[in-house]
């Protein structure tokens, strides 16, 4: 080991021995990666919300019938209704898809005495498909009209963004300035003279969603009021990890 690269080493050693907090604090870490100084890694988080541009509502409909093939048949002509409403409010082919289906007998097990086998009643059959738009001003009258047409079994709005990751340009621009401020922060802390961008890495995720509004199912009065839905905001946060070479 040479004599000048033995000196850099201990240098960044003393410098993490001295400055415990500093190596530990808020992620950030400290290492002698290189005989040029010692490296800061640590992360800058940025979030950002904006209105949503885009829903996603499910509605789905249950038959019985004494057979497989009669539930079957019901519930197929059941959700052509369901779908036709869905297109007759814009919605595309491209844009509803069918999220679920399934098929099961259905028995009673009520006032059995013991020994008696359960009541057999039929089969039941639950079919549900999600439809996608960007007309969020659209989604309560889509929803009355899901129901009008024979729609049981309701959920959503689900909200987002088309392009999520536009939401992002100035945050990276954001991130990017916090992080030079706290690397020259920690330089000077550390008794060096400054911090010279080593690398950057990216991940972004979908950040906390606001809570899904509760969208009441009810009869639309004789005015013609719509199922109220709002869509608040969805957000979305960047994540930047950073290294920085302390420099004297």
């Amino acid at each position: 080991m040479t004599k000048s690269m033995f000196t850099a080493m201990a240098g960044g050693l003393a410098l993490l021995a001295a400055t415990p907090a500093l190596a530990q604090q808020g992620g950030t870490t400290v290492t002698t990666a290189t005989q040029q100084g010692p490296i800061l890694s640590f992360t800058v988080n940025e979030e950002v919300r904006a209105r949503p541009d885009q829903a996603t509502v499910g509605a789905g409909v249950t038959t019985t019938a004494p057979t497989a093939v009669a539930a079957m048949q019901a519930n197929a002509a059941a959700m052509d209704k369901l779908i036709a409403a869905a297109k007759a409010k814009g919605i595309k082919a491209e844009d509803i898809q069918t999220s679920g289906i399934n098929l099961s007998p259905q028995y009673d097990y009520n006032n059995r005495g013991d020994g008696q086998p359960p009541r057999f009643l039929g089969y039941q059959v639950s079919n549900s498909v999600r439809a996608t738009t960007g007309n969020i001003a659209d989604i309560g009258p889509l929803l009355d009209a899901l129901v009008a047409a024979g729609g049981t079994n309701v959920d959503g709005p689900w909200f987002g963004m088309k392009d999520a990751d536009a939401m992002l340009v100035g945050a990276r621009g954001a991130a990017i300035k916090a992080a030079e401020a706290k690397a020259q922060d920690y330089a000077k802390l550390a008794g060096f003279r400054g911090a010279e961008l080593v690398s950057i890495g990216e991940g972004s995720f979908g950040g906390p969603q606001p809570p899904m509004p509760m969208v009441r199912m009810q009869a639309m009065d004789a005015a013609g009021k719509s199922t109220p839905v709002e869509p608040g905001q969805v957000g979305n946060t960047l994540t930047l990890s950073f290294q920085y070479r302390l420099v004297r």
